[in-house]
């Protein structure tokens, strides 16, 4: 009986940031270009690291070969940060609010 290592997990590089994701697990990443909906099958081919419990490969900085996919879950909008400019004694304010959007991923397989 083949039985899934849970202790396997890699390091994805993707919107200008680093992921740590294991097989089934969620992670809500930047945003990708492009037109994407629920249900669609996404690839990070910039793998970092891969360690399957025994042994690690740390790439530099990419390992050749290595892929993680996932499955688009939802995509969404995370709460709104104010942003509030003030300038004391001047009569000077100016309020700005932002949404980051993102994506949750679902990862299927790390090869």
């Amino acid at each position: 009986m083949n039985k899934v290592n849970k202790e396997e997990f890699a390091v994805i590089f993707t919107g200008g940031k680093q992921y740590k994701v294991s097989e089934g697990g969620l992670v809500a990443i930047e945003k990708i270009k492009g037109e994407y909906k629920k249900g669609d099958k996404i690839s990070f081919d910039k793998v970092l690291l891969v360690d399957d419990g025994k042994d690690t490969t740390i790439g530099t900085p990419y390992i050749k070969g290595a892929k993680v996919e996932g499955e688009l879950v939802e995509i969404g909008r995370s709460r709104k940060v104010m942003v509030i400019k003030y300038k004391q004694k001047s009569r000077y304010l100016k309020r700005n609010g932002h949404r980051q959007p993102f994506f949750k991923v679902k990862i299927t397989s790390i090869k």
